[in-house]
C-alpha cells in the first residue's frame, strides 16, 4: 500500500493568480514511498519487483528518486540493478533476450541501469509527466542457475523507489474559441490545460500578440508552443515560434481527457506576453440513440442466445442487410449518409485478469467502404496486467472478396482513426496504432499487446478497394474478438500462467519450464528434448532405489520401525521427482504439494532415526524420541518446508543424544566407544564420508543445469551412509518379538494384575510303572 511521508503545499508566489497577469500559478508538494523489496535475479517476469505511483493531473515536475542498499556486510562484488519505468502499465521487459510468441507487440520502456557495491541511489526528473498511473520494475542481472538454500547467507539487494512531485492547483482553463493572455519568462513557463471532447477530428492551439516590452525586437518573440505530456514512450508536439505569433495542429486528438499546453519563453531575462486560443472541430459523429434505453436493455436479455451459437449466426448480418435494402432503400441510404459507423459493445467479465467484449447486435459486425465502423473498449486499470488480444476474422460465407479489397482495422489507445485507406497510418496525434488487415488470402489476423495501456481502445474498421468503387461488394462482415486474457495463449505446454499481486495491483507472467523461455514459453532455444527429459527422471526417480539396501540391512538387524520409515522416504521420494519433473514425462499419483511434504518429512525423519538408532539408547526412550521428534518435524515442516533448520535442528538434537550416550559409555567403561576399530575404519569413517559429501554436493553444488545429476547422487550418497552408520543388531533384540534373524517368536504369556504367570521351562518327568 502507497504510504505518504510528506503531503503538505508549498507557496511558491505570495501574490494570487488573476486572468490576465503574469501568468503566475500556486504549486504543491507531495511525497510518496513504498517499502524496501529485495531484489531477485531475473529468470522470468515474476523475479522483477513492481511497484505502482499515482501521478495526478497536472503535475509540473516529477522526480524519483531509486536506492539500492546491500543486505550482508560480506564481500559480494558489484552488481547491476535494471530499473524500468513505464506510464500507463507495466513495462514489458526482456532482459534475456528471448522470442515473443507471434503477433505479440510491444514497445520496450526507459531502463536505468545502476550498479551497485553497499549503497547507490539514481535520480529520474520529468517535466510535464503525464498523469496517471506510473509503474517501476527492478531485477538484478540474469540468474545463473545456482541453486541457493535457504537459510544460508546470501548477497541480498533492496530496492526503494521514492516519488516527489510539484502539482499546480490553479491552472487556467483555454475555452473555445476564447483569447485568454499570459505571460511567460524562461524561468517560469505558462501552463494551461483544454479539454478535448469525444469525436473530436482536429485540434489548435495558435499563440498571437507576442510582446517581449519595449524595443525594436519587441514584436519578434521566440515562443516554444508544447501540447501534451511526457510519457517517456511518447513525448508532446513542439512548434518553436517566431514572430508575433504561430500554431500548432493535432489531427485526431485524444478524446475525452484534459490536454496540457505549456509556452516557454525563449530570451533570456525577459518575460514575453501573448495571447492563446484554442479551436476544436468535429469531423463526424454517430447517429444518436437518444435516452431511451429499452432497446438497449432487450439486447441484453438476448445477448446470451447469440454469442453461445457463434457458427449458426456467422451470415446472418449481410442476408438481413441485403434483405432490408431490397424492402426499402431508406437504411441503406441512412448508412451511406453518415461518417461513422458506432457498434455498441457489451463488456463482461469472466475471471480474475479474464474480459471478454462482445458487439451488442452480434458477433458479427458490418464493414463498408464509405465509411468506418467503430467499435470502443475501455480498459480500467484492474486489465492492465494482462494481456489485450484482438482476432478479426473475415466472413467470407456470402460475400467474396477480389483479390484487391481487403479489410483494414486500426486499434489504437485514447482515440480513432476514422478515416483508413491502404496509405493511411494507424496513428493518431499523440500515440501510435495497430493495423491489421485481412482479405480473401489472409483471412483471420490475431494480435496480442502484453500489458496494456489503461485508457480507451478503439477498433476502426473499413472496406478497402484499389480503385474508389469496390464494385459489387460494398458491405462485408467480419467477426472482431477482442478480449483479456491473464497470459499470452495461457502459457503454452512448457508454461503455467501466475497470478502476481504487487500490493492491491494484480499482473500475470509466465514461468517455463524443461529449458524453455520467452514472454509466452514459445521460445525454443534452449528447450530440453524429451529423451533429456526422461533421462533427468529417470535418474532421480530410479536413485531413490539405492533405499532398498538399507531397509534389507534394517530388517535383518531388526530395526524394523528404521526400515518403515526409509520405506516410506523411497516411496514417496520417488513419486515426489516423478511429479516434479517440468517437462512432459511427469507421473503424479497424488496432488504435488502432499507429494513434496511427504518427501521432505521423510527424509529427516530418516535422518533423525538413523542417528537415535546409532545412540544405542534404551527402546522405551529411543522410539518416544522417534514419535516426539516426528511431531515436531512435521510441525516445522507446516511452519516453514525449505527452512534450513528443519534439517539442521532434528541433526544437531539427535547428534546431542548420540554424543551423550556415546561419552557415557566410553566414561563407564573407561574405553572409547565403539571400542572396535574396525567399526570405525569400515563403517563410521566411511559412512561420515558418504554424508559430509552428500550435504556438500545438496548445499553447494547443485544448480539447475546438473541438478538431475547431482540430486540423484545425493540419493545414492544418503542411502549408503544409512547402510554403513546403521548399527549391529543388538543382543536382546528377541525380546521385541524377533528372534535368530527371520524366526517368528509367536509366544504368549498371560498376564494377571500386573504379574506375569510364570511357565516353567523344565521338562515334565513320566514314572513308569
Amino acid at each position: 500500500m502507497e504510504f505518504c511521508l510528506l503531503r503538505g503545499l508549498l507557496l511558491v508566489a505570495l501574490t494570487p493568480w488573476t486572468l490576465g497577469d503574469d501568468g503566475q500559478v500556486t504549486f504543491v508538494s507531495e511525497l510518496s514511498s513504498k517499502p524496501a523489496q529485495k531484489l531477485s535475479k531475473y529468470s522470468w517476469f515474476g523475479n522483477a519487483r513492481l511497484q505502482r505511483f499515482h501521478i495526478p493531473e497536472e503535475t509540473a515536475v516529477a522526480r524519483w528518486l531509486f536506492s539500492v542498499t546491500k543486505g550482508h556486510s560480506f564481500h559480494c562484488g558489484q552488481h547491476n540493478v535494471t530499473i524500468h519505468i513505464r506510464w500507463g502499465a507495466p513495462p514489458v521487459i526482456n532482459p534475456i533476450g528471448s522470442v515473443f510468441p507471434n503477433a505479440t507487440l510491444w514497445s520496450p520502456s526507459l531502463s536505468l541501469i545502476l550498479p551497485v557495491t553497499s549503497h547507490s541511489s539514481t535520480t529520474l526528473n520529468l517535466s510535464n509527466p503525464a498523469p496517471g498511473d506510473w509503474y517501476i520494475a527492478a531485477h538484478l542481472p540474469e540468474d545463473d542457475g545456482r541453486i541457493e538454500q535457504k537459510g544460508f547467507p546470501s548477497c541480498s539487494y533492496f530496492f526503494q523507489p521514492q516519488l516527489s512531485i510539484r502539482r499546480a492547483v490553479d491552472i487556467p482553463t483555454l475555452q473555445q474559441g476564447t483569447f485568454l493572455q499570459q505571460t511567460a519568462a524562461p524561468d517560469r513557463p505558462a501552463r494551461l490545460k483544454l479539454y478535448v471532447p469525444e469525436f473530436a477530428s482536429s485540434l489548435s492551439v495558435s499563440v498571437a500578440d507576442c510582446s517581449s516590452g519595449e524595443g525594436v525586437d519587441s514584436g519578434n518573440c521566440s515562443l516554444v508552443l508544447r501540447l501534451g505530456s511526457v510519457s517517456l514512450q511518447h513525448g508532446p508536439v513542439t512548434v518553436n515560434c517566431s514572430g508575433i505569433g504561430c500554431s500548432a495542429a493535432l489531427s485526431n486528438p485524444p478524446w475525452d481527457t484534459w490536454l496540457r499546453v505549456v509556452v516557454e519563453s525563449g530570451q533570456d531575462n525577459r518575460t514575453v506576453t501573448f495571447s492563446i486560443v484554442s479551436n476544436y472541430s468535429v469531423g463526424c459523429k454517430p447517429k444518436s440513440v437518444g435516452l431511451t434505453a429499452d432497446d438497449d436493455t432487450s439486447k441484453l436479455r438476448g445477448n446470451s442466445s447469440y454469442t453461445n451459437s457463434t457458427s449458426a449466426d456467422n451470415s446472418s448480418v449481410v442476408t438481413d442487410v441485403a434483405a432490408i435494402s431490397n424492402k426499402s432503400a431508406s437504411p441503406l441510404s441512412a448508412l451511406a449518409s453518415a461518417c461513422v459507423w458506432s457498434i455498441p459493445v457489451l463488456f463482461e467479465e469472466v475471471d480474475v485478469l479474464s474480459l471478454r467484449f462482445t458487439p451488442v447486435n452480434g458477433p458479427n459486425v458490418s464493414v463498408t467502404h464509405t465509411h468506418a465502423t467503430l467499435l470502443t473498449y475501455p480498459l480500467h486499470t484492474q486489465a492492465t496486467g494482462g494481456t489485450l488480444n484482438l482476432q478479426l476474422t473475415l466472413n467470407t460465407t456470402n460475400v467474396t472478396l477480389g483479390n484487391s479489397s481487403s479489410v483494414v482495422a486500426c486499434l489504437s489507445p485514447w482515440a480513432p482513426v476514422l478515416e483508413l485507406n491502404r496509405s493511411q497510418p494507424c496513428r493518431t496525434a499523440l500515440f501510435g496504432g495497430y493495423g491489421v488487415r485481412v482479405n480473401a488470402s489472409v483471412p483471420k489476423a490475431v494480435v496480442r499487446l502484453p500489458f496494456p495501456q489503461s485508457t480507451t481502445w478503439y477498433l476502426t474498421l473499413q472496406l478497402t478497394c484499389n480503385s474508389s468503387d469496390c464494385g459489387n461488394t460494398s458491405l462485408v462482415s467480419v467477426v472482431p474478438e477482442v478480449f483479456i486474457s491473464a497470459c499470452v495463449e495461457d502459457c503454452g505446454t512448457y508454461g503455467e500462467c501466475r497470478l502476481l499481486r504487487s500490493y492491491t495491483y494484480l499482473y500475470a507472467a509466465c514461468v517455463c519450464k524443461a529449458g524453455w523461455s520467452g514472454w509466452g514459453c514459445t521460445d525454443d532455444s534452449t528447450a530440453q528434448s524429451y529423451r533429456r527429459q526422461l533421462l533427468a527422471t529417470l535418474l532421480l526417480t530410479l536413485s531413490n532405489l539405492s533405499f532398498l539396501p538399507a531397509i534389507l540391512v534394517a530388517i535383518k538387524r531388526c530395526y524394523i520401525t528404521e526400515a518403515s520409515v526409509y520405506l516410506f522416504t523411497m516411496f514417496f521420494s520417488t513419486f515426489y521427482h516423478a511429479c516434479d519433473q517440468p517437462g512432459i514425462a511427469v507421473l503424479c499419483i497424488m496432488d504435488y504439494d502432499t507429494l513434496q511434504y511427504c518427501d521432505f518429512l521423510g527424509s529427516v525423519c530418516s535422518i533423525w532415526v538413523t542417528i537415535l538408532c546409532m545412540a544405542r539408547i534404551k527402546d522405551v526412550f529411543k522410539y518416544t524420541l522417534f514419535m516426539l521428534g516426528a511431531l515436531l518435524i512435521a510441525m516445522s515442516m507446516q511452519l516453514d518446508r525449505k527452512g534450513l533448520w528443519n534439517l539442521l535442528g532434528p541433526v544437531l538434537c539427535a547428534m546431542l543424544f548420540m554424543v551423550t550416550a556415546w561419552v557415557y559409555r566410553g566414561v563407564r567403561r573407561r574405553h572409547c566407544y565403539p571400542p572396535s576399530w574396525k567399526r570405525w575404519a569400515f563403517y563410521l569413517i566411511p559412512g561420515a564420508m558418504c554424508a559430509l559429501i552428500g550435504v556438500c554436493l545438496y548445499i553447494f553444488a547443485e544448480t539447475e543445469d546438473n541438478y538431475y545429476y547431482t540430486h540423484s547422487l545425493w540419493h545414492i550418497l544418503v542411502a549408503s551412509c544409512v547402510v554403513f552408520l546403521l548399527p549391529p543388531k543388538e543382543k536382546n533384540r528377541e525380546g521385541s518379538g524377533w528372534s535368530r534373524g527371520w524366526s517368528w517368536n509367536w509366544s504368549w504369556r498371560p498376564r494377571v494384575c500386573g504379574y506375569t504367570l510364570c511357565q516353567s521351562s523344565k521338562d515334565e518327568l513320566y514314572t513308569v510303572t
